[in-house]
């Protein structure tokens, strides 16, 4: 949270509109890919100036155009100007800090979304802005970085499989949010996994180590929501304002994308259930190994108090002991020690103690 203060405190007294880039700071030149495509043609270029994109906002094609990188503030504001993007869209676009959210601008609708993808090497989850424009004839995407969960889209793109050749741009959009939301299953399908085996390593082996990684699952958890919580408003934004960009026919396969949220959404919970029936196994096996301890040590100490007692009797240093001058009185103390010894451990088995 005080990163995230941080960060946004760099907006502070800025007239609204001003582009600041607020996310990981980047050197590399921004990347534009174009995916130009109907019902028979199909083209991908990699785009050298942004210049180079204009033409395709007259075209009677679909056009994806693809940004990768937000920090090059002019990329970004020259793209705006060209297809008449509002100020304080821009400035969400270069904020990687939004809630995702969408917006009916009547030429075009904008949305934001969390794109989520899981690091093998580094086993976290990463989260990645992705800010949708959707036109009558164009999508163009504002991504963080290069690398995505889009290139199923683009293999179906170039290879005319399914509908998406025949559909318009607003398709393309559903399709966008699509593999995003199915991106989510992928992660939830790691950490219940890992649930399974903190389950199974807890009934083996209650280690510290367990609680470590259970505050890592909470923590995955709370992005995990973040992300996919307010992802229902935006579907469900989109079907109640019907936009004149979104034809009929897409609207049953955005309603497909909303029962995904919800179901995300339910898994999620009873993960978080799972999670912390966990976290309250850990701590009841805690609690049973240590009154297995204790019980233990009070069997002990019940056993050697009476005998204790008996040899602290018989170490006192009275002088008219009787018991003193006695030939077999230390033969008969250890017997009487040994039975008692004994008859209390008959006593702790019968009881069931031991």
């Amino acid at each position: 949270m005080l990163g995230f203060g941080k960060k946004m405190s760099r907006k502070a007294a800025l007239p609204p509109g001003t582009l600041v880039h607020i996310g990981e700071k980047r050197a590399e030149k921004v990347k534009i890919t174009v995916v130009d495509y109907d019902k028979t043609e199909f083209r991908q270029t990699e785009v050298e100036t942004v210049e180079e994109c204009f033409p395709y906002k007259e075209k009677p094609t679909v056009t994806w155009i693809n940004v990768d990188g937000l920090h090059d503030l002019a990329v970004i504001e020259t793209i705006g100007e060209h297809f008449g993007l509002h100020p304080l869209v821009l400035e969400d676009v270069v904020n990687t800090e939004q809630r995702p959210k969408t917006e009916d601008f009547g030429d075009y609708v904008f949305m934001v979304l969390k794109m989520l993808y899981y690091d093998e090497e580094a086993t976290e989850i990463r989260s990645e802005q992705v800010s949708l424009v959707l036109t009558s004839n164009c999508v163009i995407s504002f991504q963080e970085r290069e690398g995505d969960v889009f290139d199923p889209i683009r293999e179906r793109i170039k290879k005319a499989k399914g509908r998406i050749r025949l559909m318009g741009s607003d398709y393309l959009a559903y399709a966008l949010m699509d593999s995003i939301v199915d991106g989510y299953f992928g992660i939830l399908e790691r950490i219940g996994e890992r649930v399974e085996d903190l389950e199974e390593g807890l009934l083996a082996n209650p280690d510290p180590e367990i609680l470590q990684a259970m505050h890592d699952l909470k923590l995955k958890m709370i992005l995990l929501r973040k992300s996919v919580w307010p992802l229902r408003e935006v579907v469900a934004s989109l079907e109640r304002a019907g936009s004149r960009l979104i034809h009929k026919s897409t609207m049953i396969y955005l309603r497909d994308v909303y029962d995904h949220s919800i179901q995300i959404m339910d898994t999620i919970e009873t993960f978080r259930d799972m999670i912390s029936g966990v976290r309250d196994t850990y701590l009841s096996s805690l609690s049973n190994r240590m009154n297995e301890v204790m019980k233990v040590l009070t069997i002990f100490a019940s056993i050697f108090i009476p005998l204790t007692f008996l040899a602290g009797i018989y170490g006192m240093n009275f002088k008219y002991m009787p018991e003193l001058d006695w030939r077999w009185s230390y033969p008969i103390l250890l017997a009487v020690l040994i039975g008692v010894g004994l008859s209390l451990v008959g006593l702790f088995k019968r009881r069931k103690w031991l």
